[in-house]
């Protein structure tokens, strides 16, 4: 979606732990409100796939950082959702595999690699005003005068069983046991690094979605971005 500088700017960050459902609720929350749709977990994730991809131990972090910095990271817009392309390659199939996850977690940690990527969201976010963006530091870091900010929780194990029945709906195989010991420990690794921890940013709305369905969830956020907007 094309928008134009004229269009009266709509931020809307969606900010939560691993597993909380952000992207697909804030995916569906773009439609609904008709703008623009930001997945900044999949450009950490288009950087772990590349650094895997050129032979890049993740923890190696000035490596790690060095090819962030040079790296194409660029999303085609005339798709929906948008398709992320890293130096000119789709990334899509590779988003979700066992070993980019695992990657990415490392990676966000990485405060050369954040700092280039804040970069690019804030230039994202100039370049398309109408947009919601979901993340970890989106509304406390990259737009913190955002027009609303969110905050999804749920409690680990709802998390845990939410991503491996969206890992079985794409026919993968999934351990609910082990995704659930890779939550806490990324809720540990993301609430505790140095550079843009994971916290409920200042003014957002906290949602815990434990008990609620994703149209539920949906509903409220449009709800309230609409409210919101209304004044």
């Amino acid at each position: 979606m094309n928008q134009t500088a004229t269009t009266s700017p709509l931020i809307v960050t969606i900010d939560g732990p691993a597993g909380a459902g952000k992207s697909t609720v804030a995916r569906t929350l773009a439609a609904a409100l008709g703008v623009d749709f930001l997945d900044t977990g999949a450009m950490y994730r288009g950087v772990a796939a590349a650094a895997i991809n050129a032979g890049i131990d993740p923890e190696k972090s000035e490596a790690v950082a060095d090819l962030a910095e040079q790296l194409r990271i660029k999303f085609n817009w005339d798709s929906d959702p948008p398709v992320l392309h890293i130096d000119g390659l789709d990334m899509t199939h590779r988003l979700r595999d066992a070993d980019v996850t695992s990657a990415a977690s490392v990676i966000a940690a990485n405060g050369r690699v954040r700092q280039v990527l804040v970069r690019a969201q804030r230039w994202i976010g100039k370049q398309h005003p109408r947009l919601v963006t979901e993340g970890r530091d989106q509304g406390s870091v990259v737009f913190p005068d955002a027009t609303v900010k969110f905050y999804l929780d749920a409690a680990a194990d709802v998390r845990a069983r939410r991503r491996a029945d969206q890992l079985r709906a794409a026919g993968r195989a999934a351990d609910e046991r082990k995704i659930l010991e890779q939550i806490r420990y990324r809720d540990q690794r993301d609430s505790s690094r140095s550079d843009g921890p994971l916290i409920c940013p200042d003014n957002a709305q906290r949602i815990d979605t434990s008990d609620m369905s994703f149209d539920e969830v949906v509903e409220l956020l449009t709800h309230r971005v609409r409210e919101a907007v209304a004044g």
